[in-house]
């Protein structure tokens, strides 16, 4: 099979990481017998410098054009540093995600179990670990009406949602849960916010559609709070824009490094895969960053985008070989123990592929 991704490496480590997944993709479709045509166009802060706009047409093009994307890091220090930069990185992501209608963000979580003595939680807390989150990208208050008053002493961020939007994300739920263990986690604030009503009557609405989903509501301070005494409470999750990016984030430190976790953007057009972590400016061209979130993010790819499911699972089993014999970069190394450059985990792969 012939594919075309659209690589969007991005800023800070971004093409360091994203160099690695090319590695290891290309590795696994000469092994399976395809090819995969790589377009690369610009995102973030190095398209800004280049263009003057984080998200430009061409790259929109590019996007639109192919079977998905494999996306790096987006951010620089120089737009974090200045609040009052008219342009900024984050402004082409979530332009991306509008533009593509990559409404449902699909975060996996789930515990390595070479690793589960590096997270800061208790072994028997976490042990079997498997949850997806379903977070809703496209509407909340990263899109709401913003401003300021009274001369710019009084700052507001409007959050706002549609029936519609809630529906499409909670049927993505749903659907997910019904491949799983059929237990659904609907989370919002429904006692303070009016939004969360909404989200919470229109997810009620939909469950007579899928009868065979036991379906839980929950408000999201006591989610944030049994994520990490009881995760394995939980299977798939569903919420809002907000605070599914902060909950999600919570749920990393779970498989004891947000340098593994893979994640996908999904909804009406290209679907874009990308690790969950950050450009990470400050380890910017040392060759220290960790590839896996990203390696495993193509694997996500592979299997979701094009239905590659054994070459998928071949991308796993060569990650777990990693990790297990501690060809890892220094954020996993154990104590006293090497520590592998991030070219040298991407080399690695490959040769035991």
């Amino acid at each position: 099979m012939k594919y075309t991704i659209a690589l969007l490496a991005g800023d800070g480590i971004g093409p360091e990481v994203i160099n690695e997944a090319v590695k290891v993709s290309d590795a696994i479709a000469k092994k399976f017998n395809h090819e995969i045509n790589w377009t690369p166009a610009l995102t973030g802060a190095c398209a800004i410098d280049a263009v003057g706009v984080p998200y430009p047409d061409e790259t929109h093009e590019i996007c639109m054009a192919a079977d998905a994307v494999l996306f790096g890091a987006i951010g620089h220090p120089k737009y974090d540093n200045d609040p009052s930069a008219p342009v900024r990185p984050e402004q082409g992501l979530l332009l991306m995600r509008k533009k593509l209608g990559l409404f449902a963000n699909v975060r996996p979580t789930f515990t390595f179990p070479s690793l589960i003595d590096n997270s800061p939680l208790k072994r028997e807390r976490i042990e079997g670990t498997d949850l997806v989150f379903l977070r809703e990208l496209t509407g909340g208050i990263y899109f709401g009406e913003k401003g300021r008053l009274d001369g710019g002493e009084t700052a507001f961020d409007t959050c706002t949602y549609t029936r519609a939007e809630v529906q499409r994300l909670a049927k993505k739920g749903f659907e997910l849960a019904m491949t799983r263990t059929k237990k659904l986690c609907c989370v919002d604030k429904a006692n303070v916010l009016e939004t969360s009503r909404l989200w919470r009557e229109t997810v009620q609405a939909m469950e007579k559609d899928y009868p065979e989903v036991t379906v839980s509501y929950e408000f999201v301070d006591a989610v944030a709070m049994r994520l990490v005494q009881w995760p394995n409470s939980y299977d798939v999750l569903i919420t809002e824009n907000l605070f599914g990016d902060i909950l999600t984030d919570e749920a990393s430190v779970i498989s004891g490094s947000m340098g593994l976790m893979p994640s996908a953007s999904v909804g009406e057009h290209t679907s874009l895969y990308e690790p969950i972590h950050g450009s990470y400016p400050q380890a910017t061209g040392l060759n220290i960053a960790n590839p896996l979130a990203t390696i495993l993010s193509a694997a996500m790819m592979f299997e979701d985008a094009f239905g590659l499911h054994e070459e998928a699972a071949t991308i796993r089993a060569a990650v777990n070989k990693s990790l297990e014999k501690g060809i890892v970069t220094e954020d996993l190394a154990a104590k006293g123990a090497t520590a592998y450059k991030t070219s040298d985990v991407g080399d690695w792969l490959v040769a035991n592929l």
